[in-house]
């Protein structure tokens, strides 16, 4: 028998997909197809910090006159007229679907403080969260911030969110740091239970034509891989907490290369956008019929054996297979 059964964040999972914050998460319907078609946890689609704090207005004059990295966001969501009871919607999704599936369901909180958001944490622990993931969204583009002071901000919000929940937290960073491999490895020391490399901001693209700036693509696409392959096999080894990888992850195939490189979990979105849930089935036959090929009865067995984590020197290895594949290749 092949298990392909992990533990991420504490959490027993029947196999390493988890389905990412989006769209595909935010209805009990859903969900429960997402957990039929095999998905092994659901992480719901995000809460924004502007929504929490708009329904506490009495601290938005406080909040403007500081207190957050990008006031002008809360004018988005004032002009759009969002509905001031977000946050209870939430919390009965999240009752909602506890008692529709089996598997396990994580909020999600995008946010970029450790302001007035953070007393919602112990809501969501009360309406059975199974864990909560930070999706931490700081564009280091401000000139007037330092990068230890963005990088502040991630332990600020630990402090005042993981050290205080009783459910696992699980921070989703992106690649926009000045050192990388040490920020993963301090914020992997801290309180939290797992890191998830890495999320996706906002791609801007031009229309030539009406010269307007527009969005670029929001899903992934199979070429993004290798940011998170690499990095997850840089630090797999070198972190004190679960790693999940996120981003570019289409196939068996790709779910595969990130378990070998270290990964605990991957997290899965676009695929689904673009073939639907039954995208997860075919990954798992992939991933099972490759185990039983190379003869590895659990995850266990091969999970990590391609990480660098005994390779003192991660960049040198990079710059000779750079010299080895580039300095010959003619197209």
């Amino acid at each position: 028998m092949i298990n392909l059964s992990v533990k991420y964040l504490g959490l027993n999972l029947r196999n390493p997909i988890i389905v990412g914050s989006s769209g595909l998460t935010e209805n009990t319907e859903t969900i429960r197809n997402l957990e039929q078609n095999g998905a092994a946890a659901v992480i719901l689609k995000s809460l924004f910090e502007e929504e929490i704090v708009l329904e506490k207005e009495a601290k938005l004059s406080q909040m403007r006159s500081g207190g957050s990295l990008y006031p002008e966001s809360l004018d988005f969501y004032q002009y759009e007229d969002a509905p001031r009871e977000s946050t209870t919607e939430y919390l009965e999704l999240i009752r909602n679907v506890k008692k529709q599936v089996s598997i396990p369901v994580l909020a999600s909180i995008n946010c970029m403080t450790a302001q007035q958001w953070t007393w919602f944490r112990k809501e969501l622990d009360m309406a059975g969260a199974d864990a909560l993931e930070l999706n931490l969204f700081i564009l280091p583009s401000d000139l007037d911030r330092s990068a230890g002071e963005n990088e502040k901000v991630y332990f600020d919000i630990i402090g005042e969110v993981a050290e205080k929940v009783k459910i696992p937290v699980s921070l989703k960073i992106s690649y926009y740091f000045s050192n990388l491999a040490t920020m993963i490895k301090k914020l992997s020391e801290t309180s939290i239970s797992g890191l998830v490399l890495f999320n996706r901001f906002y791609s801007p693209d031009i229309n030539l034509d009406n010269f307007e700036i527009t969005s670029g693509s929001v899903l992934s696409s199979p070429g993004d891989l290798s940011l998170s392959l690499r990095w997850i096999a840089i630090m797999a080894e070198r972190v004190d907490c679960d790693l999940a990888a996120s981003t570019g992850i289409h196939d068996g195939a790709a779910v595969i290369k990130q378990l070998l490189a270290g990964a605990t979990a991957v997290q899965v979105v676009s695929a689904i956008y673009r073939h639907g849930g039954e995208r997860i089935g075919e990954m798992l036959h992939d991933l099972e019929t490759w185990m039983g090929k190379h003869g590895f009865s659990s995850i266990d067995d091969f999970r990590g054996k391609l990480s660098q984590g005994k390779n003192d020197n991660p960049a040198a290895f990079e710059r000779v297979q750079f010299m080895k594949y580039f300095r010959g290749f003619t197209g």
